[in-house]
């Protein structure tokens, strides 16, 4: 199990190699599967999914605990909040 800031990451997916719109979509689907609370980790390098995973963060009111770009390749850590 990997902690986050004492947070445990409740489901990883990995979208490397996908491109818009299959991030956005496994995300939401991910998200969908969880309950309040847990946390999704995504891995991403389409260069649309910084700005689409953002924004469906923003648009289903979850939190992005953090988001790292690692020369291209995205990692998005999101705590589903309902």
């Amino acid at each position: 199990i990997l902690m986050v800031d004492a947070e445990k990451i409740d489901k990883t997916i990995d979208c490397i190699g996908l491109f818009c719109p299959m991030p956005l979509l496994n995300t939401r689907s991910a998200l969908n599967e969880l309950d309040a609370g847990q946390i999704l980790e995504v891995f991403s390098d389409d260069p649309a999914s910084d700005s689409d995973i953002k924004a469906l963060i923003n648009r289903t009111g979850q939190e992005l605990l953090k988001f790292e770009d690692n020369d291209g390749e995205y990692r998005f850590l999101i705590k589903k909040l309902n």
